[in-house]
């Protein structure tokens, strides 16, 4: 089983280590994927407006919540989404996740993406008319704003606590000095082959607790999953565990939270599992990032593309637009 450790937030909560994530999860499959990860011991669960689920999500915690666990046992995750950066716009969104989710409030609230599409169009990632196949962006709005509609969130009694997702150490840097306010979580694409050893240790400095999504990697665009790797195969091999197993144990030895996704129900149970890694096998894993590091979800190498540099990686050169922060 899970080993059952929750580590501490800023604000005094605790987040279970292990949870479950809901990108990319069919819909369909949402619901019951959450009610299973309950009844075997998930206590987090991860969600976002984006996802298109929390409908689902909703119906199953309603399963399960009070007659397997009461909803204080239970930290539930969302996320704002790019359509609704606007300060007039942020609270709405939030109702709307609640009313999906079936819930009075959210135990983490963060932002999506550093970036802004503007509110009222169509669908979540709406075209840029003049450039098929590009997202249309909200450049007026900037990161502080958001920030500062956020901040207003805890006097209502629907968010425990905000963060963000996908934020860089200047991005956050400029909402905390701006506002006075840390963001309490930063969710990352984090596993072996993108170490980002700067950000972990700015997020460690200023108390920010790191959730890792996508820890076995993706392949949006199509590369390799990590759990194809046969460094990972050998680790699982040596130590009688899968390979999802051997990267979530990398997440964990790092700190972080770490939300693998699944609707399997063997898989659910078993990414649960935890195995502990040696520090020679976790150097070992390490080892590949130095060596080959890769970050999947560049919003350049995916359609709809984004115009927007958010990580400076090599994908995001031909872009035309930097984050606006303040």
């Amino acid at each position: 089983m899970s080993f059952g450790k929750t580590l501490t937030l800023s604000t005094g909560a605790k987040i279970p280590q292990i949870g479950l994530g809901t990108w990319l999860s069919k819909p369909n499959e949402v619901e019951n994927a959450v009610e299973h990860a309950i009844r075997v011991g998930y206590r987090h669960i991860d969600c976002a407006m984006v996802y298109g689920n929390q409908d689902e999500v909703g119906c199953a915690l309603k399963k399960v919540i009070p007659s397997v666990v009461k909803r204080e046992e239970v930290f539930i995750t969302s996320k704002l989404w790019n359509t609704s950066h606007r300060p007039d716009q942020v609270e709405k969104e939030l109702d709307e996740t609640l009313k999906q989710l079936q819930l009075d409030y959210v135990d983490l609230y963060l932002v999506h993406w550093p970036v802004a599409f503007p509110p009222g169009l169509q669908g979540f990632e709406p075209e840029d008319p003049n450039r098929p196949g590009w997202v249309v962006l909200d450049t007026e709005v900037t990161l502080v704003d958001t920030w500062k509609a956020m901040i207003a969130l805890l006097n209502t009694g629907k968010v425990k606590a905000i963060g963000v997702s996908n934020f860089s150490i200047d991005h956050i840097k400029g909402i905390a000095e701006a506002t006075g306010v840390w963001p309490v979580a930063n969710q990352i694409e984090a596993h072996p082959l993108l170490l980002q050893d700067e950000l972990v240790q700015f997020c460690k400095e200023h108390n920010i607790h790191l959730t890792a999504y996508s820890p076995l990697g993706n392949n949006m665009a199509g590369h390799k999953k990590l759990t194809d790797y046969p460094e990972v195969h050998e680790i699982a091999q040596r130590l009688n565990a899968t390979p999802a197993q051997v990267l979530i144990a990398w997440g964990v030895k790092r700190g972080y939270s770490v939300i693998p996704k699944s609707v399997t129900p063997e898989r659910i149970e078993s990414n649960f599992k935890q195995v502990e890694l040696s520090d020679e096998d976790y150097e070992k894993l390490c080892e590949l990032g130095r060596k080959n590091r890769k970050r999947f979800n560049v919003k350049t190498t995916y359609p709809p593309f984004w115009d927007i540099n958010i990580f400076g990686e090599e994908e995001e050169k031909i872009t035309t637009n930097q984050v606006k922060i303040q």
